[in-house]
């Protein structure tokens, strides 16, 4: 059985990701929280912000989906209408020289968004099956990482999961670190998601005080 050594074992990797961790012991990375959509608006009237909403959240899933087409759908739509439900925040600013004199600029809840599109089969998350609701905490162990680029991946890939909803390194060895994660579905739905992305992988070997080893591809 494998277990992590505390120990730095030198300045090439081990001392590189000690002191990554030491610069940040307290930081929690957390996935991108909100998307952006515009819409065009004569005024900041309820009615018109109504419209306006449904117009932004319309073009985030057409950005999302790389698809325009999909505004036909009839579920799709039906979706749209409740914009409401998505937003954030929204503001307005004024243009200088624009067909109207403002836009409106809206944040949507991007996880609640991604859930939307993964329901109807679209988006990143098309063909990875709907995960249930069951907020985790986490150990993970990950393995193979070899620098500090290797380091920034990891964090990097970690912080932009959709079922990653904060990250804290713990402990940095030779060639892996351990991460504490809050997930909002189980460990197996987290792992079958990675799984089919393939920037992480399963590990064969397991580690004491970790929920699951993985290894980073090169």
């Amino acid at each position: 059985m494998r277990h992590p050594d505390p120990r730095v074992p030198g300045p090439s990797t081990g001392y590189v990701l000690a002191l990554l961790l030491a610069v940040l012991p307290l930081a929690s990375i957390a996935g991108p929280s909100s998307y952006t959509g515009t819409a065009p608006v004569n005024s900041q009237s309820d009615e018109e912000r109504t419209s306006a909403l449904q117009t932004a959240l319309a073009n985030v899933v057409i950005e999302q989906t790389g698809d325009s087409s999909v505004m036909a759908r009839p579920e799709v739509a039906k979706a749209i209408e409740k914009a409401e439900r998505y937003v954030l925040q929204y503001s307005y600013r004024r243009n200088a020289q624009a067909d109207a004199p403002m836009t409106l600029v809206a944040q949507f809840d991007a996880s609640a968004v991604d859930q939307m599109l993964q329901k109807f089969g679209l988006g990143a998350l098309a063909d990875v099956p709907l995960a249930p609701d069951t907020p985790t905490e986490a150990t993970l162990w990950i393995g193979d990482i070899r620098d500090a680029d290797d380091y920034a991946r990891v964090m990097g890939y970690l912080g932009r999961n959709n079922f990653v909803k904060a990250v804290q390194p713990t402990q940095a060895t030779s060639d892996g670190i351990l991460v504490h994660v809050s997930l909002s579905t189980d460990v197996a739905h987290f792992l079958g998601a990675i799984a089919m992305e393939r920037t992480l992988a399963e590990s064969t070997s397991r580690v004491d005080g970790a929920d699951a080893a993985l290894v980073l591809g090169h």
